[in-house]
C-alpha cells in the first residue's frame, strides 16, 4: 500500500492511495456530487476561501476542495509515480549487482 502524500495546496495533502479521480468542478454532475457530499458530512474543503479548481474523489467516498488546477495535481501525480519507478529501479539494480558479486 502507497502510503505516500500528494501535495494538494496550502500545506495540504492527501494519500496517494486514496484517490479515485481528480476532476474539474465545473460539470452539472460534479456540482451535484459536491451538493450530496456536504449533505452527508463527506466535504473537505482545504481551497481557503479561494476558488475551487479542483475536487479529489476518494475511496471513501469523501470529497477534497482543492484551488490548485487538476492538470497541476495530475503532474504532481505522475512526477511522484515516476520517482517510484526510478527509485524500485535502482533498487533491482542495487540487488541484481550485490547478487552477481
Amino acid at each position: 500500500m502507497d502510503s505516500r502524500l500528494l501535495n494538494i495546496g496550502f500545506g495540504n495533502a492527501v494519500k496517494i492511495s486514496r484517490i479515485l479521480a481528480v476532476v474539474n468542478p465545473g460539470s452539472s454532475p460534479i456540482r451535484k456530487l459536491k451538493d450530496d457530499a456536504r449533505v452527508e458530512k463527506k466535504l473537505i474543503d482545504v481551497t481557503e476561501g479561494r476558488r475551487t479548481r479542483a475536487i479529489i474523489i476518494l475511496d471513501s467516498g469523501h470529497l477534497v476542495l482543492s484551488s490548485v488546477q487538476p492538470e497541476t495535481i495530475n503532474q504532481r501525480l505522475l512526477a511522484l509515480e515516476l520517482e517510484q519507478r526510478h527509485l524500485v529501479g535502482l533498487s533491482d539494480k542495487i540487488q541484481g549487482e550485490v547478487v552477481h558479486e
